[in-house]
This record gives structure tokens, sequence and C-alpha cells, in this order.
């Protein structure tokens, strides 16, 4: 999600620069070249791109820091610390070393970001999710700025061992690699707004989001932002925001979450339809109609096969 707002920024820099070119810093392998310059041809499809790790002879990381030694271009990574790492607000990911064979566990070390959970505290932290229309606002009914909540609830959340993610996945250019990821607020938002939906949300349009929640990662993934087709799933997705204003507290203890309550002024569950105790709101006898008319189609199947499986024993007799 961070390359469409670098690229964007980045092409405003090199239009105001008057600049003929941009350049990335991408292997020739990854998604971020494709997620950069597709970028770059939406918004400036005169710049010409620049890729050395396509152009030059560099062939792995070990060059990258031979060719900055060179020239004395300080750099974080070694070849002790061989990680490609990009980190953000949202997150921090790792990529190389010792994480290139799928076999091996990750070093203690290579995590950034998060406590692991023989680290974290022995008893459980809450913490509340007050949202607005979908939009998270506040952090333990504390209003905060977007920037200052999520690192808030990063903070929260690292300590916690919460968002620790290790995956194989498949790349946009087609081979699959490895990776881990620390994600400790965007974790928590995902997993508050998630249950807050379930609350809030229609049941067929609840079905239907995850299907256009697939689609729209997708397109993300694939480095498509600055297209007519997200903007168009970003106008379906904010419509069903609408009610979604509540709170959500969660549970959280050693990388673990759960759920301690749910709360809306919009919530579509009422106790007097779940509750085991039968009242005027819900007669139970309306259910065996309810039942025959969804069976009508198994039943019709049934029957017909069971003509059938007569009128062959029937001749068989014969």
């Amino acid at each position: 999600m961070a390359r469409p707002v670098i690229a964007k920024h980045q092409v405003e820099v090199a239009l105001r620069e008057s600049a003929t070119a941009v350049a990335h810093g991408c292997t020739g392998k990854g998604n971020d070249q494709v997620r950069f310059e597709l970028t770059y041809q939406a918004l400036a499809p005169n710049l010409r791109v620049i890729a050395p790790w396509r152009e030059w002879s560099l062939k792995s990381r070990e060059d990258c820091l031979d060719y900055a030694e060179q020239r004395g271009i300080p750099v974080e990574a070694s070849r002790q610390k061989i990680h490609s790492r990009d980190r953000n607000l949202w997150h921090i990911s790792h990529e190389g070393g010792e994480l290139e064979d799928a076999g091996n566990a990750p070093f203690a070390t290579t995590w950034q970001i998060t406590r692991s959970p023989q680290e974290a505290p022995d008893r459980e932290e809450q913490v509340s999710v007050g949202f607005e229309k979908g939009v998270p606002v506040s952090v333990n009914r504390m209003r905060l700025e977007p920037v200052s909540l999520v690192e808030l609830l990063n903070e929260i959340g690292g300590r916690n061992a919460i968002g620790r993610i290790d995956l194989v996945e498949n790349r946009f250019v087609g081979m699959k690699s490895r990776g881990c990821y620390e994600t400790p607020g965007g974790t928590l938002l995902v997993l508050a707004h998630r249950e807050l939906e379930a609350l809030c949300l229609e049941r067929d349009l609840s079905h239907f989001k995850q299907h256009i929640g697939l689609k729209y990662a997708e397109l993300v993934y694939f480095g498509l932002w600055f297209t007519p087709l997200r903007e168009a799933l970003d106008a379906f997705v904010e419509s069903t925001q609408t009610n979604m204003t509540g709170t959500v507290t969660l549970s959280l203890y050693k990388g673990n979450v759960s759920v301690v309550s749910r709360q809306s002024e919009h919530s579509l569950y009422r106790t007097d339809l779940s509750s085991f105790t039968m009242d005027e709101s819900y007669d139970q006898k309306d259910a065996e109609g309810f039942i025959r008319i969804l069976g009508l189609p198994s039943r019709s199947r049934a029957l017909m096969e069971n003509a059938k499986s007569e009128a062959i024993k029937s001749g068989a007799t014969r």
C-alpha cells in the first residue's frame, strides 16, 4: 500500500523540478518495480524510468553493499544484517538472509518492532478502538489523529507480540517468495473493524463485501492502484461504512487477540431474536414452512431419483 503513495509524490517532485526521469532501487524479481512503474505510467507516462538493478551489473545485495562502500554511501544493511527491509507507519517487512530458505525459522533478531510471546507481559491488556463510519478515531476513549492512533496501536500491539506473520506468497512476476512481516497496529485495527462489521453489516452485503475484498487486495498487490476499478471499488466500500460507528474492545495476551465486547447504536444484533427464549418477536412455527420451501429442490430431486430406482427394480423383477 505504501508504493502508490511513494510513487505519486515522486512523480509530483519530478514534474515540479522539470525532471525527465525517475528512478527506483527495486530488483528485477520483485513486485515493487511493478507497483512503482504502473503508478508512473498512470500519472506521468512521459517520464523515463531508471532501474539500476535491471540496467547495471548488480546481481546481489552484496554487490549493492560494495557499490555503497566504494562511494562512501552510508547504509544500514551489512553482510551480517543482509535482510531487505521496508518500514513505514503500517508495517515492516523482512526478506533475504536466513528467510530465503523456507525451511529456516526467522532469527530472533530478524523481528524489529514486536516482542516475542515469551517476552510479552504475563498479563492480558485490553484495548478499545472507536470507529466513525468505518474510520478509526479513538483508542481507549482517547480521540487521536490517524498517524498518532496507528502509532499508539503499534506500541500496544508490539509489546503484546501481536502482528507477526511468516508467509510464502505468489509474486506477480510468477515466482514464490518468503517474507516475514510485523503489523501490530494494523492487525488490531483490522480485527476490530471486522468485528464491528459483523455486528452492523447486513448478511448479503457482508458476504459480497468479502468477494470485493479479495479483488481489492489483488489490485493493490498487483500495483493497480491508479485505475478506474480501484476507484469504483472504493465507492462501493465507502457506501458499506455508513453505519460502521461503534467501539470494539480486544484482549491481548502473548500474541493472541480475543474479543471482549462489540457495541454500536447501529447494531443489527437483537437479543430478542437471538435468545433461546421464545417471545412475540419470533414465532418458531414459521421455521417449518421456511425449511420446506427451502428444501423443495432437494425433495423434487429425491422423488425423481426414487421413482427411477423403483422403475429399475420393477423392470428387473419382470
